[in-house]
């Protein structure tokens, strides 16, 4: 598939709906930074096996990067997103898709849009923040930073609930190689072990013992589908090398192991009593990057973090996501950091949760040139350290709360409330995402008003 620029498509005007003024003015902002369509081009390019330049026309960088931002703003899927783009003139004016060029398909659409990469939108949005549009309204001087935790799709897991999707997973791959290979030396358990996973989870909690044979039972099942699993992969093994063949020993080489750590862990936990740390747990089979989130003895979340950046306007000027479940405290440093590499000057103020206080952030705060600091819990710390009056703190204090209303934004409109793309690769490229299309909106908002 070849991804060139084609001639501008005969588009209709915009129709007189507030949504459709929304979509003229993000498309202005995006007409006026034509780099970030050329960043966007190059991932598709770099995608293609052959030659980019011959074979089907396929959809252009900026025709890619709009259907991205539809995509994250309305949050349909690849289907329904399709559906628009054949009937509706509005979507298929933003989108760049001509009246007279057949709308892409939903396999088309999947496949494009995979190919962005998150390191890519990331410097998409840096490129975004720090032009000149956004300068205009965000001088990044005065900003406010907080953490928040973007969950995955997946159920709330159990030590049962782990073991029956083990034994469903296997199996359904065993049925697959039967087909594939011939290899039918197993048995199937996972009506058994069904049945052990509902009684664990409608057994009272007095019924310690009964849980305990329960938890025995369903841990032999799936350990002898475990044990079957290895030996179709030894049988896959010897046969010729096929597309079919490799797409399920990749897939019995990666659960494999998540299998085998469940079934560690489950018995550490339930047979030895013996806690398993929260770095250590896997709780889902299907998305082992998954961390255990649990802040301020609130419930627990299971997904990854995300460190904000905003200003007085608004927009987004940073998102770090790290690895794992670090303390709030252990990034305020390098916010500050970030924010001074990324617009070659540190803020003057900067607002922070009570998270993130500490003796040594302030000063380490205060060494990057930054004048006021405001923790919004003084955790042992005066006004006069922090800020240089109670008003400049009562202020700022007050500018932290901001970020709140920032971060529902995220989450009711972008569809930060859960990540619904799969892998850590798709995690990172969803919220890059979503991160991306806020912007995109703020800005031409700002010029609509």
């Amino acid at each position: 598939m070849r991804h060139c620029s084609l001639q501008l498509p005969l588009t209709a005007p915009w129709i007189a709906h507030a949504h459709a003024q929304d979509l003229s003015a993000m498309s202005t902002v995006l007409d006026e930074q034509p780099a970030l369509s050329a960043r966007i081009q190059q991932d598709l390019e770099a995608g293609c096996a052959k030659n980019a330049r011959t074979g089907r026309p396929g959809l252009t960088g900026e025709q890619t990067l709009r259907l991205l931002l539809v995509r994250q703003l309305t949050g349909w899927t690849y289907a329904e997103l399709a559906f628009p783009l054949a009937d509706s003139r509005t979507y298929r004016a933003f989108c760049r898709v001509g009246a007279l060029v057949a709308p892409p398909s939903k396999s088309a659409l999947a496949a494009t849009l995979r190919r962005v990469r998150p390191t890519t939108l990331a410097a998409l949005n840096d490129q975004l923040v720090t032009s000149a549009a956004a300068r205009a309204i965000e001088p990044a001087r005065t900003v406010r930073m907080d953490a928040t935790v973007v969950p995955v799709a997946i159920h709330p897991p159990t030590d049962s609930s782990l073991l029956l999707d083990a034994v469903r997973v296997l199996e359904r791959l065993l049925k697959h190689i039967e087909r594939a290979t011939g290899f039918s030396a197993y048995h199937r358990h996972y009506k058994h072990a069904k049945r052990r996973a509902l009684e664990i989870a409608q057994l009272a909690p007095a019924a310690a013992t009964r849980r305990r044979q329960c938890y025995r039972a369903l841990l032999q099942y799936t350990e002898a589908t475990a044990s079957y699993a290895t030996c179709a992969l030894t049988q896959l093994d010897a046969h010729a090398a096929t597309a079919r063949r490799d797409r399920l020993r990749t897939a019995l080489t990666t659960f494999l192991p998540r299998v085998a750590q469940v079934i560690e862990q489950t018995t550490r936990r339930v047979l030895q009593d013996d806690p398993v740390p929260a770095t250590e747990k896997l709780v889902s089979l299907f998305e082992a990057h998954t961390d255990v989130i649990v802040k301020d003895r609130r419930a627990t979340y299971y997904g990854h973090q995300v460190f904000l950046t905003t200003g007085k306007s608004g927009l987004i000027l940073d998102g770090a996501l790290p690895a794992g479940n670090p303390a709030d405290s252990t990034w305020a440093v390098p916010l500050v950091r970030r924010h001074a590499q990324r617009f070659g000057t540190a803020p003057v103020q900067v607002s922070m949760d009570g998270g993130f206080a500490s003796r040594d952030n302030l000063t380490a705060i205060k060494q990057l040139t930054v004048t006021d600091v405001c923790f919004a819990k003084k955790r042992g710390l005066t006004v006069p350290e922090m800020t240089r009056s109670q008003w400049v703190y009562d202020k700022l204090r007050r500018f932290r709360a901001g970020i709140e209303a920032g971060i529902s934004l995220l989450k009711r409109v972008f569809g930060l409330a859960r990540c619904v793309w799969k892998g850590p690769t798709g995690f990172h490229a969803y919220v890059r995402t979503a991160v991306l299309a806020a912007n995109v909106l703020l800005l031409a908002r700002a010029r609509i008003t």
